[in-house]
């Protein structure tokens, strides 16, 4: 578990700087929405990042082996360039931000790839449901992108797992991912399960896409808007997180993904309320405190939702094709984000922000309904786990 909160760390860092703090810097600097829109665009490595996947599971870095070796590689990568960030003006340079984040993006989904392999292999399946839960909220205390040292550190201390050989060719490393996946699931199966990982948190990612923006459109400052955050959506998504990972060793994964998955619906409802009150021209502490109840169910949801699901995930791949099967299912989790993501600006402009954010609900439907085929609620977690064998 303290390894994963170590790769956590390293994971998190680069998605809360592209997801929370470009948003809110473009915006301060007087972006304009549909821009911080498109800019989501940047963030396509997420989404294709199987293509380069198998390089991952075929190729060994010398001496610190298939694992380690991509890990620290990557991760000295991201320190210099979130680094090199801070160093240009939205108002002059934005076109150098937009191919700075896109490289940032790049690296930080080849990071994931050797990440959620490492993960995978060194959890047992009845330790995914906490260890992910450890892993995907361990980001929210990183502030800086010196918070990449302890994975620089992790990676050279820890051993380098062995639960599968590796492929012996590239084409093996390419090909036998989605040979084995199909023949496993059986292709009708294998589909439901590709559009329930697109669908599950498109509404969530779409809602969540220009959330600082909106806050400030709302009438709060930056700095209320860190205060609200730190405290009313930190704790509620690190608790809930981690509580989530302990009720899924005792509900199952399947039922988890239900129930988490109504809070995380329930939670853009929140944002539907909050935008139906308007701007503000003074802020007292009734909208503060509104704030807060908006931010905190949605930091819950979303830390319930994604235990779930990236459990789900993992449970998915095999052990034998972690790193190119993970970096599939996590890359169609991620189309949302990208593709949906850079139209929301267009969206909240042509349609105003109460209308996007039912419609952000409306999308969160079709996710839910997939759960009736590819995680029934009364499918125990021993039969869900035969899906590995």
């Amino acid at each position: 578990m303290l390894i994963c909160v170590f790769i956590g760390f390293s994971s998190g860092l680069p998605l809360y700087l592209l997801f929370n703090l470009l948003p809110a810097w473009l915006r301060s600097e007087h972006v304009d929405l549909k821009t911080i829109g498109l800019f989501a665009l940047i963030q396509f490595p997420y989404t294709w990042k199987f293509l380069w996947s198998p390089l991952l599971d075929r190729y060994v870095v010398p001496m610190l082996g298939r694992r380690r070796g991509w890990m620290l590689l990557t991760q000295i990568g991201l320190l210099l360039v979130i680094a090199s960030m801070g160093a240009f003006s939205p108002q002059s340079e934005l076109h150098i931000i937009a191919w700075i984040a896109t490289l940032l993006a790049f690296l930080s989904a080849t990071q994931d790839i050797v990440l959620d392999a490492f993960r995978r292999e060194l959890l047992s399946d009845a330790e995914l449901g906490l260890g992910n839960a450890v892993y995907v909220n361990a980001y929210r205390f990183i502030i800086t992108a010196l918070f990449m040292l302890p994975g620089i550190v992790m990676s050279l201390m820890v051993k380098e797992p062995h639960r599968a050989t590796p492929p012996k060719t590239l084409r093996e490393a390419v090909v036998e991912p989605f040979h084995e996946f199909i023949n496993r699931q059986g292709l009708n199966n294998a589909l439901l399960i590709l559009a329930f990982l697109f669908f599950y948190k498109l509404g969530d990612s779409m809602c969540t896409a220009l959330a600082t923006p909106f806050y400030l459109d709302m009438g709060f400052s930056k700095t209320q808007i860190g205060l609200i955050a730190k405290n009313a959506g930190l704790w509620p998504a690190v608790i809930g997180g981690m509580l989530g990972g302990l009720w899924m060793f005792k509900i199952g994964i399947n039922r988890a993904l239900w129930l988490f998955g109504v809070v995380q619906l329930v939670s853009i409802f929140g944002f539907a309320w909050l935008a139906s009150v308007g701007h503000h021209a003074e802020i007292t502490s009734v909208e503060l405190a509104q704030l807060a109840i908006v931010i905190g169910l949605e930091a819950l949801g979303v830390g319930l939702g994604t235990v779930a699901f990236v459990a789900f995930i993992a449970r998915t791949t095999h052990p034998a094709y972690t790193a190119t099967q993970f970096a599939l299912f996590t890359s169609l989790m991620a189309v949302p984000r990208t593709f949906a993501n850079a139209a929301t600006g267009w969206l909240v402009e042509m349609m105003g922000w109460p209308v996007f954010f039912m419609l952000c609900a409306l999308l969160a439907v079709p996710g839910m309904l997939l759960l009736l085929k590819v995680a029934p609620w009364n499918e125990t977690p021993h039969a869900a786990l035969k899906t590995q064998e």
